[in-house]
């Protein structure tokens, strides 16, 4: 496995470069963007990736799309080791990626593909075996399911404030009349403006916040009884279908989807 210092290389005539890195519970890397896109994978470990726009969670076997140029800080729960690949500006348009950020799955092909590509030199040979795997990885990840696992940042400075403060440590305890009073809204500019700005209501958005909360816990061996009744949910049934409506399966089925290694 190569650990390169991305940035050194992001000038070469190759479209992809790829580096693997493993990292300590805990470890958090400051805010910082790169030129290429990157495709940062989680084969351990739990992602908490915070942008400008939003806040994205990737479990184990999930990987996130950062497009070039977005600053992006990554905070690492659990014994995590990752393998990031880096795709050129234009190779990532003409393949269809993403112009955000966005959660993908991975296939067991891509699984493989981006083990290998941390093994290639970064100055590999053009149109030869190690240039056709590179562009054959940049094909699979374009066609890679996204998941719903990210909670949008309105843009208005309170808002966004009291949303940071929420992501720390969600609940559902507490009543939407006083969570605007602290920002110093009535209710109903706090409603309108947030969900103007975000998509969605403060109510869907708090319980996304806290759905990827409880994924990130459960992922790191919390039970599912207790993650509910940290968040504020009235039973673990209810959580379930919270869970299920939002992220399309059972808790319990979600975290134990895994490929082999």
């Amino acid at each position: 496995m190569r650990n390169i210092r991305v940035n050194e290389y992001e000038d070469v005539p190759q479209i992809v470069m790829a580096s693997g890195n493993d990292y300590a519970d805990g470890t958090i890397l400051p805010s910082h963007s790169h030129k290429r896109g990157q495709c940062l994978y989680a084969i351990t470990g739990v992602l908490t990736v915070n942008t400008d726009l939003g806040s994205w969670v990737v479990p184990p076997r999930r990987a996130l799309w950062i497009p070039n140029g977005v600053h992006h800080e990554v905070h690492m729960r659990g014994m995590t080791k990752t393998r990031s690949v880096y795709i050129s500006p234009e190779a990532a348009k003409v393949a269809g990626l993403w112009d955000y950020c966005a959660v993908i799955n991975v296939s067991p092909l891509l699984h493989e593909l981006l083990s290998v590509a941390v093994d290639i030199p970064v100055e590999y040979e053009l149109e030869g075996r190690d240039d056709y795997l590179m562009r054959l990885m940049i094909k699979e990840i374009a066609m890679m399911p996204e998941l719903p696992l990210n909670a949008p940042l309105p843009q208005e400075p309170r808002l966004a404030a009291l949303c940071l403060e929420i992501l720390k440590a969600p609940t559902l305890d507490r009543d939407l009349d006083e969570i605007a009073k602290q920002v110093g809204m009535s209710r109903r500019n706090f409603t309108r403006i947030f969900r103007l700005q975000t998509g969605m209501s403060f109510s869907h958005w708090r319980q996304q916040a806290c759905l990827l909360n409880a994924l990130m816990r459960m992922e790191l061996g919390q039970s599912i009884t207790h993650v509910a009744i940290e968040l504020g949910y009235s039973s673990s049934s209810a959580f379930t279908a919270a869970f299920k409506r939002s992220l399309g399966a059972a808790p319990s089925l979600y975290v134990q989807r895994r490929h082999p290694l």
